[in-house]
C-alpha cells in the first residue's frame, strides 16, 4: 500500500521529564546502539513515510520520553466503565511524560447494529433490491467510532487530561474511493504533531477517512488497527500499542490448546502470515503497514489493571512485540500454528491444457471479489488436459460456481466438484528458512492421527495444509505438540 505522509520534524515538550524517564530513554538508546546512528542519520524526502530507526526520534526521547499511539478495540470500549478503564491506561502514559495519540473502535456490537440498519432499510421501504449506496453505508457505519472518541475525550477531561476527539476527515486521513473497503492513500502528520506540541491527547476515530469525493470512507472490518499503525508511521511514533481482549500473540489459539503460550516477540513476517492465515489478533493490512514502515507494535490487554506492575515499563511492557527479525535473539524453527475454518474446495476436472487458461479462470473470480487461496494443478492421465483445485471461503461458493459456469465454454473444462466444511491449518516460523524436514514432520504427525491431507501450499516461512473440518482441533493440537510449542 503506497501511503504518502507529511510529517513535520518532532517537536519537544517544554516540561521536565522524570528521572526514571531519562534512565529509560538512555537505556533504549544504549540497547539498540542508536547514539552514533542518530548523529549520522538524515531524514528522507519531505512529505512521505520515512523508514526510520527503532526509536523514532532519539532527541525527542531524551527530552520528553516517547511518542506513543494507543489503539483500543470494540471490547475494550464496550461500555462506560470500560471506557473509563481505557482512560486510565491513557493517563498512565501521559503522566509518564509521553506524547500520546489514541485511536478507538466503535463500542462492541455497535458496528453490527449499524450495518443491520443499513441492510434493513431497503426492505423497510418495500424495495425489491437489497442493494444500497456504499457512500451512505460509510456515513452511517462510521458514526460508531465518532461516539466512542467523544466519550473517551470526556472521560480523559474529567480526569484532568487535556484531550480532544477528532474524526478521520479532520486529521485528514485521505483514502481511495472504494467506499466500504477503502485503502489509506495519505496522512498529514502535522495536525497531530501540533496537538502533541500543545500537550494535548488526540482521540481519533479509527476505521475511517475521507475519500476523493469529499465523503466519509471506511476501511473495512478491523480497519481501526490500520488507522492506528498508519498514524503511528505518520507522526514517527516510537511505538504503536494495540490494546485488545487478549494479552498478546499466542503460539496458537488457547481455546483449542490450553498449553499455548504467549510470545514475547514475533517478527513482522510471521505476524503477517498468522494474521492472513486465520489469527484474528490483528488486521492483515495493519501488519503490512507496520512491516513496510518499521512501526514497532505491541499487542497488549486492555483488561489488565492500568496500574499493575510492569504496565508502565516503556521497554518491556506485558504483551507481544511485533518487530523486525533482527530484534529477536532466540528464533525457534516454528513460531506458531494458525487455522482458518469454513473453507471450501473447488475442483475443475479435465481443463484444457493451454496458455491463458488459468487467467481465464481466476481473472473473473477476482473481478467478482472472490478470494481464492490455495491453488493446486495436476496433469490429467491423457496429458492433454489438467485438473485444477483451489479453495475459497464457504460463503463465496455459490458466487464462485456461478462465475465458473459463465466461463465454462470459453475456458473448456468437463466438470466442477466442490466440498464445503474444509479447514486450513498452517505452520509458521522464520526458522523454517534454514531448517530441513519441517514439512515432513507435519505430514508424519498428521498421518499418525489418521488426518487426511487434501492440499498443500508452502512459502519460505509457512506450510498450509487443507483438511476436513472436523479434524481441525486435533490437527492444531498435534502440530503444536510435535514442534515443541507447548514447552515453556
Amino acid at each position: 500500500m503506497a501511503v504518502n505522509v507529511k510529517a513535520l520534524p518532532a517537536r519537544r515538550r517544554g516540561r521536565p521529564v522524570r528521572q526514571d524517564g531519562r534512565r529509560q530513554a538512555h537505556a533504549l538508546r544504549n540497547r539498540h546502539g542508536l547514539a552514533k546512528e542518530a548523529a549520522h542519520s538524515r531524514p528522507g524526502p519531505p512529505g512521505r513515510f520515512q523508514s526510520f530507526p527503532v526509536s523514532g526520534s532519539i532527541q525527542r526521547q531524551a527530552a520528553s520520553m516517547a511518542r506513543i499511539v494507543m489503539k483500543f478495540g470494540g471490547t475494550s470500549v464496550a461500555d462506560l466503565d470500560r471506557i473509563h478503564n481505557v482512560a486510565r491506561h491513557v493517563k498512565r502514559e501521559v503522566d509518564a511524560g509521553h506524547e500520546v495519540a489514541v485511536v478507538v473502535s466503535a463500542m462492541s456490537g455497535k458496528t453490527n447494529e449499524l450495518v443491520g440498519w443499513v441492510q434493513g432499510m431497503p426492505k423497510a421501504t418495500g424495495a425489491n433490491s437489497p442493494f444500497f449506496d456504499a457512500r451512505e453505508y460509510d456515513a452511517i457505519v462510521a458514526s460508531g467510532e465518532q461516539v466512542t472518541s467523544g466519550l473517551l475525550a470526556i472521560a480523559l477531561q474529567s480526569m484532568g487530561v487535556n484531550a480532544r476527539s477528532w474524526q478521520g476527515w479532520q486529521i485528514p486521513i485521505k483514502t481511495d474511493g472504494a467506499h466500504g473497503a477503502a485503502r489509506i492513500a495519505d496522512i498529514d502528520g502535522s495536525f497531530l504533531i501540533k496537538r502533541f506540541g500543545e500537550g494535548q491527547v488526540a482521540v481519533v476515530a479509527g476505521f475511517q477517512g475521507i475519500a476523493p469525493d469529499n465523503r466519509i470512507s471506511t476501511l473495512g472490518r478491523g480497519g481501526s488497527d490500520t488507522s492506528a499503525v498508519a498514524i503511528a508511521a505518520a507522526v514517527k511514533a516510537d511505538r504503536c500499542d494495540i490494546y485488545t481482549d487478549v494479552d498478546g500473540v499466542y503460539t496458537t489459539d488457547p481455546r483449542i490448546e490450553p498449553k499455548a503460550r504467549r510470545l514475547d516477540r514475533i517478527s513482522f513476517e510471521e505476524m503477517l502470515e498468522m494474521a492472513s492465515l486465520g489469527s484474528k489478533v490483528l488486521q492483515v493490512r495493519s501488519v503490512e503497514l507496520a512491516m513496510v514502515h518499521k512501526v514497532r507494535t505491541f499487542v497488549r490487554s486492555s483488561f489488565t489493571d492500568p496500574d499493575a506492575p510492569g504496565m508502565g515499563d516503556f521497554l518491556n511492557p506485558p504483551g507481544t512485540l511485533i518487530c523486525e527479525e533482527d530484534e529477536i535473539v532466540e528464533q525457534q524453527v516454528v513460531t506458531g500454528i494458525a487455522y482458518a475454518k469454513e473453507e471450501a474446495q473447488i475442483s475443475l476436472r479435465r481443463v484444457a491444457d493451454r496458455p491463458g487458461v488459468a487467467g481465464g479462470i481466476f481473472g473473473p473470480l477476482a473481478e467478482a471479489n472472490i478470494n481464492v487461496d490455495m491453488i493446486v494443478q495436476n496433469i490429467s492421465e491423457d496429458g492433454k488436459s489438467t485438473d485444477m483445485t483451489f479453495t475459497v471461503p464457504n460463503g463465496d461458493v455459490a458466487k464462485a460456481l456461478a462465475v465458473l459456469d459463465k466461463v465454462r465454454e470459453t475456458v473448456g473444462f468437463d466438470a466442477v466438484q466442490h466440498d464445503d466444511g474444509m479447514s486450513k491449518v498452517s505452520v509458521i516460523g522464520i526458522g523454517m528458512r534454514s531448517h530441513a524436514g519441517v514439512a515432513a514432520t507435519a505430514f508424519k504427525a498428521l498421518a499418525e492421527k489418521s488426518i487426511n491431507i487434501r492440499a498443500i501450499t508452502t512459502s519460505e516461512i509457512k506450510i498450509s495444509i487443507l483438511i476436513d473440518g472436523p479434524y481441525t482441533e486435533l490437527a492444531v493440537r498435534t502440530l503444536h505438540s510435535v514442534y515443541g510449542l507447548d514447552k515453556h
